[in-house]
């Protein structure tokens, strides 16, 4: 060993892996620094990479070093490879890293390069797996949540709907973030419970990979112009082949199958103008001087207009609570039910 060789303090590369990748599967830099690594260290004996390290031809010692014991292990200028066990604050990696930063900044010990290598990287929707497997977690030891149905949620999909509209309408990025991951919750949930089958018999069992398969080959399906030969120039192009494609996968009878009875009235009335306006179908509103029909007809006015009438009486309705707010805070007397009623 030379005398330049001996004063060259090495290399300490700390390697990342993602637990939401398949172990094995790493990035070529990490594969070559592993292969020529002087040692490769690892505090964790049951790493999920180390079968695939052995099987690489890659020697891993089961040594949870501290940080002057890895500074030592350089010496010579020898690269040491440390195969982060992920174990999260308070872990072995946070007491390395931290004893690292201590000698750095002591400015009395003469430090190897230090490297931070990701040897995998998360592809995007990673953190799903996180989301099914704390689900999986929660569904098996929680009182609550182990006992629930799909009826008994059904109540929870439909105002997790509605907070995300709020939401959206309300433009808070923040909250909109937020309201997402709660609707995304409730299909996981169901997904969950689903796996468990149903009460009876020839109730088949089905997981969130199913739900999520079933959507993938609807959407590739319906997007010809996308994944297949056809074209469309248009949105009205798109949009119409849609639900051209859904009458012909449902096999329904009439344009108004598929449309929920139970949805609020303002957005059903919508939607029944909307499947007839589409069909070419002129069909007279329904007459009469009371408010049913003229709220048939001021959605059908909406629609004809290219207006959600749910949102444009949201709107309305928020100004009107923000007057009623306004008219509060301003020392407005009073009045107390009108007509003789009461109010609870």
């Amino acid at each position: 060993m030379t005398e330049e060789s001996a004063a060259d303090p090495g290399r300490i590369v700390l390697l990342t892996v993602s637990h939401r990748v398949a172990p094995g599967v790493l990035s070529w830099p990490a594969w070559q620094t592993l292969h020529t690594a002087g040692q490769v260290l690892c505090a964790d004996a049951a790493h999920p990479q180390l079968p695939y390290l052995r099987e690489a031809g890659v020697t891993v010692q089961h040594t949870a070093p501290a940080a002057r014991e890895l500074v030592d292990a350089c010496a010579g200028g020898r690269t040491v490879v440390v195969l982060l066990t992920g174990d999260g604050d308070g872990g072995h990696d946070q007491a390395l890293t931290d004893g690292l930063a201590r000698l750095a900044g002591s400015g009395r010990v003469d430090m190897p390069d230090l490297e931070l290598l990701p040897g995998s990287y998360d592809l995007p929707g990673a953190r799903l797996l996180d989301l099914v497997q704390v689900m999986d977690r929660i569904r098996a030891e929680c009182p609550w949540s182990s006992t629930r149905t799909h009826e008994g949620l059904a109540k929870y999909a439909i105002e997790e709907a509605y907070e995300l509209v709020e939401a959206i309408e309300g433009g808070d990025r923040d909250e909109l973030r937020e309201e997402l991951g709660d609707v995304l919750l409730q299909v996981v949930f169901h997904a969950r419970i689903a796996e468990e089958g149903g009460p009876e018999e020839d109730d088949e069992p089905f997981s969130i990979d199913d739900v999520a398969a079933t959507i993938v080959d609807k959407l590739i399906h319906r997007h010809p112009h996308v994944f297949g030969d056809e074209t469309a120039e248009t949105p009205e192009d798109v949009h119409a082949h849609w639900l051209r494609t859904k009458a012909a996968e449902k096999h329904r009878e009439s344009i108004t199958d598929g449309v929920p009875l139970g949805q609020p009235a303002l957005a059903l009335a919508a939607k029944l103008v909307s499947r007839a306006t589409a069909a070419a179908l002129d069909i007279p509103l329904p007459a009469g001087d009371d408010i049913g029909p003229a709220l048939l007809a001021l959605a059908a006015r909406a629609e004809a207009s290219g207006i959600d009438p749910e949102s444009a009486l949201r709107e309305t309705s928020r100004v009107y609570r923000d007057a009623i707010r306004a008219a509060e805070r301003d020392g407005e007397p009073d009045r107390g039910p009108e007509r003789g009623g009461s109010e609870g």
